[in-house]
């Protein structure tokens, strides 16, 4: 996976995990789908970490490689890299394709990260 030094490490996701990880999270879960040649994956990954720091309360961010995991790549309808998938309760709700600044992922987050309205059985 997407590596720097000294930066904390995203959990990365396989078929074996992907349920427990991911579908059964009780935070909704971002999945970066990468790869190891995708240049906008490696300049996404810092910022997806620093998200993955600052809004542990309200977000899991995990990646899934696209070479090795072409099952659920195929399964989730993914065409490119990257691809930023957010699940809540097991089902995904968001999709955003391609590399952004920090500043404009966490804009179009922000509904997302918004906390749970019990009134609101879509959120």
């Amino acid at each position: 996976m997407i590596r720097n030094e000294g930066v904390t490490e995203l959990t990365e996701v396989t078929e074996e995990t992907f349920e427990a990880e991911v579908l059964e999270s009780t935070l909704p879960v971002l999945v970066q789908f990468t790869a190891e040649w995708c240049g906008p994956c490696r300049q996404l990954a810092p910022v997806l970490r620093e998200i993955a720091r600052e809004e542990a309360d309200r977000i899991r961010i995990v990646q899934l490689d696209v070479d090795r995991e072409t099952e659920i790549t195929v399964r989730y309808g993914v065409l490119a890299t990257p691809t930023l998938m957010v699940f809540r309760a097991g089902e995904p709700v968001k999709s955003i394709v391609g590399a952004r600044p920090k500043r404009r992922l966490l804009q179009e987050l922000e509904d997302v990260l918004a906390p749970a309205d019990p009134n609101r059985p879509d959120l």
